[in-house]
Formats: structure tokens, C-alpha cells, sequence
């Protein structure tokens, strides 16, 4: 214990951006990963055959690929496509490889939350659109008020795994030399020369934010239940 204190305190401002980059790479991952995933989602509930089969050719090659080769492949990839990124500097986050860790990581995660989603959608009973259709409310509508919020509530455990492997999985952009906490683990583990303890100390600070992410979607979901029995009452 008393070494891993000392690692904590003598590289603390590693450790700092170690955690600043895991924690906003995987934040941002989730969110633009869910944006993209609920239209994939929709993609894939397309009567539309050509839509439909883009959709599930996408969703198959992402699944069916290493999250690593993918990340590889957005890092090395861009360029050939003559995008290219500032490389910059913004509070020790070195903005390419960021952008590339994101878009990456979000590419992975929309395939798995389209499939979330839609299983979801599917598993609301038709007959509650239909009553929303005889209300008077358009197919879009009652998508929109009240089967694609239904879903969602239903969706949020499967969610819940998937953005805290999505925590997890951002060890792999260490790869391509972002400054996440498995980059600072090995920088540790050269500079001090202990192969172990800087690992049992990243170890802590993934659990710390794998253990909130968890704590706040049972928050969420315990608050969607109370917000549905109301309702029902």
C-alpha cells in the first residue's frame, strides 16, 4: 500500500491526464455513439431494402471487427482520405489523436447500441401503436412520444453494460499514443521500474469511473420505474 501510495503522489499529474483523457474520450464516445446508434437504429427498422441493408452491413462489419483494428484503421485511415487533423495540444489532450480515439470508439459503440435500441423498439406491444394511430397521432409521432421513449426505458440496463465497456475499451486508443491511463501506466512502469503496482493503480481509477457510471444509470433507471408506476397509478 505504501508503494502505491508513493506512485500516486510522485505522479500525480500523469495520473491527472491519464484520467482527464479516459474519462472525456469515453464521455464523448457515449454520447455521439448513442446519437449515431439511434439513427442506425431507425436505418435498420426501414421498410426501405437498400437503407435497411446498408444498415446491417454496417452493423455486421463493426461487429464483427477488433474495436483495436478500428482504431488503427480511423488513425491511419483519415489521412489517405486527406483528412487532416490540427495537431494540437489543448490541456495536455493531444487533439488528433483524440479526435481519432472518439470517432473510432463511437463507430464501435453506435453498431452494438442500433441493435440495443432496436431490440427494444421491437419488444413494444403493436397494439400501442395502434392506439396511438386511432388518437389520431401519425406513425412519426407515435414513434417519436411514445414507443421510442417505452424502448428506451427497457434499453437502459443493456445501455448501462454497454458504456461501461466502452469505459473499458478505451485502454485500446493507448495504441495510437493518446495519453490515456494505460499510456500513463506504462510511462510509470519505465520510469519507476515496477511492472505491477502502476497497473493496481489504474486499475483503482477505472473501477472508480466504471463503479459511478454504474451507480448513475441504476439512479436513472430506478427513476424511469418510480416515473412509470406513477403514471400507471
Amino acid at each position: 500500500m505504501s508503494t502505491l501510495w508513493m506512485l500516486a503522489v510522485r505522479y500525480r499529474n500523469l495520473l491527472w491526464i491519464g484520467f482527464k483523457v479516459t474519462f472525456l474520450v469515453s464521455i464523448c464516445a457515449i454520447l455521439l455513439g448513442f446519437l449515431l446508434g439511434v439513427i442506425v437504429c431507425f436505418l435498420r427498422l426501414s421498410k426501405n431494402k437498400i437503407i435497411n441493408k446498408i444498415a446491417f452491413v454496417y452493423v455486421e462489419i463493426i461487429r464483427g471487427t477488433p474495436i483495436l483494428l478500428q482504431i488503427a484503421m480511423v488513425y491511419y485511415g483519415l489521412p489517405m482520405l486527406g483528412v487532416d487533423l490540427p495537431t494540437i495540444t489543448v490541456g495536455g489532450i493531444q487533439f488528433d489523436r483524440f479526435a481519432c480515439g472518439v470517432i473510432a470508439l463511437m463507430i464501435n459503440s453506435s453498431a452494438y447500441i442500433s441493435e440495443i435500441i432496436r431490440g427494444g423498439i421491437l419488444s413494444i406491444d403493436p397494439g400501442q401503436e395502434e392506439a396511438a394511430l386511432s388518437l389520431g397521432y401519425t406513425k412519426a409521432q407515435a414513434m417519436v412520444s411514445i414507443i421510442f421513449p417505452a424502448a428506451l426505458k427497457n434499453c437502459i440496463p443493456a445501455l448501462g453494460n454497454n458504456f461501461v465497456t466502452l469505459f473499458k475499451s478505451s485502454a485500446q486508443v493507448s495504441t495510437i499514443g493518446l495519453a490515456d491511463l494505460m499510456y500513463t501506466a506504462n510511462l510509470i512502469r519505465g520510469n519507476s521500474f515496477l511492472p505491477f503496482m502502476p497497473l493496481v493503480l489504474v486499475a483503482i481509477l477505472y473501477l472508480v469511473m466504471t463503479l459511478s457510471m454504474s451507480a448513475i444509470l441504476r439512479r436513472v433507471e430506478a427513476r424511469m420505474n418510480i416515473s412509470s408506476a406513477k403514471a400507471k397509478a
